[in-house]
């Protein structure tokens, strides 16, 4: 978390190096990944992989339903046509899309629906981690809700490390089991606050988000998160 313009979207990409580093190092299971020549990074890509924000420009308007989510298991995994296609059925379910779907395009889709292509797609490789980067920022209240539930379902199910970048202090407390908040640009992190015992918010993802976030507990951590960010942004406007 942090202020608009503070580095987040750009800390995801070099994770990936979709943007080269200008200093520092990132290291994955022991490998140097800012030194990956094209092929070894082709390969970790299967192991790190990113929702984008807007999944409009993040889907093939030219590629159905079907297509886009067997693209990377084509590219990355040793499957037949027919296991692909079962595959495919698989992590659609898994978000919540029905196979009468599979011949659709992105433009035949609503903003939830193409969203949640989107993380099947990146689900399909099973990757070790998975970066989000405010995925859910453009739906509808309705439908962020459900998309946050149903991924709080799956990461219970599937143990899976996930980068969550929000502007939202209710979805960084419901989903995370840390929440780092970043600095103004020049962007450092400032706090990192572990979501824990301590918070007595344990048993958050096997609850509705509606029960949560309506919580005591819920609430004084959220008014810490928001008086941090809000500090924040005001000492960077004040400088």
């Amino acid at each position: 978390m942090g202020e608009s313009g503070c580095g987040k979207s750009t800390l995801a990409r070099c994770l990936l190096r979709l943007t080269e580093p200008s200093a520092g190092r990132v290291r994955f299971d022991g490998v140097e990944v800012t030194a990956l020549g094209p092929e070894p990074l082709r390969r970790l890509r299967r192991d790190i992989q990113l929702v984008f924000q807007d999944p409009t420009a993040a889907l093939n308007p030219r590629l159905t339903v079907q297509q886009t989510v067997e693209e990377p298991l084509r590219l990355h995994a040793a499957l037949g046509r027919a296991e692909r296609r079962a595959k495919t059925r698989e992590v659609l379910g898994r978000v919540g899309l029905g196979p009468e779907l599979l011949g659709r395009y992105p433009h035949e889709l609503s903003g939830g629906m193409k969203q949640r292509v989107a993380i099947a797609r990146v689900y399909a490789n099973r990757p070790q981690v998975l970066l989000m980067d405010e995925p859910f920022g453009a739906l509808d209240a309705q439908t962020r809700t459900i998309m946050q539930e149903d991924l709080s379902e799956m990461f219970v199910a599937e143990k899976r490390t996930v980068l969550f970048i929000t502007h939202s202090v209710e979805e960084a407390i419901y989903l995370g089991d840390r929440v780092v908040i970043m600095t103004a640009r020049p962007g450092k992190i400032k706090k990192i606050i572990p979501i824990t015992r301590d918070n007595l918010l344990p048993d958050r993802r096997q609850m509705r988000y509606d029960d949560v976030v309506n919580r005591k507990e819920f609430l004084d951590l959220k008014g810490d998160i928001w008086a941090l960010i809000k500090a924040e942004i005001l000492e960077k406007h004040i400088l």
